[in-house]
């Protein structure tokens, strides 16, 4: 049996077991991942794995159940415990399974690549990295380097008509380097990910630049308190696009726990900034051609000239807000859906990263962020950071043990981006400056 047939079996056990809906998700995985520590193999692990999961409505009740089992031949009974849940669970009046969409007319997203690397290559690829990484001049350990391959395949069929599938492929390498001896050590690391082997970073590069940067980190200060600007590099001002789509997910606005409840409409970044979203971007990261409720996505700006234009919605929270799915509902096996963005990225700027502190008299630069003191009810802003101090306009000495304090709303409006975006993680922002920051140090 295929994948549809399979799917199309399970549902029709949930109606003969008393389902008046379902829908039902079916998602193979095989992954291949490799671990060399100082030109020893550490690991080397490959799995393969099949789960399959069934939502049953009844009335206002529905319930969720998993499995590893496949064959139909045990379809009975996992429905048989879906429905039994399902009748004593207390009602839930936002429950929804929405109707299948319109045909989409949109190309092909390139999503899978057909190389398949075997545990040879892969360790090559680490051993690349890691050798990069101890060549660099003070690099004294490593932590070792890694490099994976895996592909899944997600298929979801509903009562209401739909049935989707499409498989994806993703390579990976990354290295973690040391630098200098005894309490005065310090580390870093470096990596890429690509859907496609040929978009991925060199290892070399990878592996010199994770050396680089821990030996960059040696000997770090702690500078004294007070209200600075700060720069976010790029692989962590990704974090401040986490805050605010977190903050705009349907599920928190239906509750009124957001700082940015009220917001919609309303302006929360610069006029010049706008951040985007978009599922049907060929090869990205989180690419995908239907959602967890098999909607169809589309390429929208969340935020447009500083304006917050939607919230992010699956079938339940738009239910709650009286509004329609934006296609951003994300699932697994185990449970329901919930919203959560796809490729999601902050439009660069028109200056350098070097312009953008090139008039700071004394300021921060952050590489690493440390805890989640953020509070997604007030907005108020509280991280471990570790990074450089800018003095002159110049990246100068290390610093650590550090915490930089403020409030989302006002960061969010404060912001100033560099044009050194890079699509790489799914979740991408160029270098960010926000003035006018509280720093807590010596």
């Amino acid at each position: 049996m295929n994948d549809q047939e399979v799917l199309n079996a399970l549902l029709d056990a949930a109606r003969a077991a008393g389902a008046e809906q379902a829908d039902a998700l079916l998602v193979h995985s095989a992954s291949l991942a490799v671990q060399r520590r100082l030109g020893e193999i550490e690991q080397l692990e490959r799995s393969e794995s099949s789960d399959i999961g069934l939502r049953v409505f009844i009335g206002n009740r529905n319930a969720v159940v998993s499995g590893t089992d496949t064959s139909p031949a045990g379809f009975a009974a996992l429905a048989e415990r879906a429905v039994a849940m399902a009748r004593v669970v207390p009602e839930d009046a936002y429950a929804v399974l929405l109707d299948a969409p319109e045909p989409a007319d949109g190309g092909p997203l390139d999503l899978c690549d057909a190389a398949e690397p075997d545990a040879e290559a892969l360790l090559a690829r680490a051993a690349i990295a890691e050798d990069a990484a101890m060549g660099v001049k003070g690099i004294t350990n490593s932590e070792g380097a890694s490099a994976g391959w895996s592909r899944g395949t997600r298929s979801l069929a509903t009562s209401r008509g739909f049935f989707g599938s499409y498989t994806r492929s993703s390579h990976s390498v990354s290295a973690t380097a040391l630098a200098g001896e005894g309490t005065g050590m310090q580390r870093d690391y470096d990596y890429s990910s690509a859907t496609f082997l040929t978009d991925l970073e060199d290892a070399a590069a990878i592996g010199r630049r994770a050396g680089e940067q821990a030996v960059a980190r040696l000997n770090p200060v702690r500078p004294k308190s007070g209200r600075i600007p700060v720069i976010y590099h790029p692989r962590v001002s990704n974090s401040l696009l986490g805050h605010l789509v977190g903050a705009i997910n349907g599920a928190a606005i239906a509750r009124g726990t957001s700082f940015l409840k009220d917001a919609l409409g309303k302006q929360i970044l610069p006029a010049s900034m706008s951040v985007m979203d978009d599922p049907l971007r060929p090869r990205g990261m989180r690419s995908r051609p239907f959602d967890g409720e098999g909607q169809r996505g589309q390429r929208r700006a969340l935020v447009e000239n500083g304006v917050l234009t939607t919230w992010l919605l699956d079938g339940r929270s738009a239910k709650q807000l009286g509004l329609a799915s934006t296609g951003h509902a994300a699932r697994g096996t185990g449970g329901p859906p919930g919203p959560a963005p796809t490729n999601l990225w902050l439009e660069p700027g028109s200056v350098s990263p070097e312009a953008l502190m090139a008039d700071i008299k004394e300021g921060l630069y952050v590489t690493e962020l440390i805890g989640m003191g953020v509070n997604g009810i007030t907005g108020d802003y509280s991280r471990g950071a570790a990074g450089f101090m800018i003095r002159d306009g110049k990246l100068a000495e290390a610093v650590s043990e550090i915490t930089i304090a403020g409030k989302l709303p006002e960061m969010f409006l404060a912001m100033t981006a560099a044009d050194d975006l890079v699509y790489k993680r799914g979740n991408d922002a160029p270098t960010l400056r926000i003035d006018g920051m509280t720093l807590a140090g010596a």
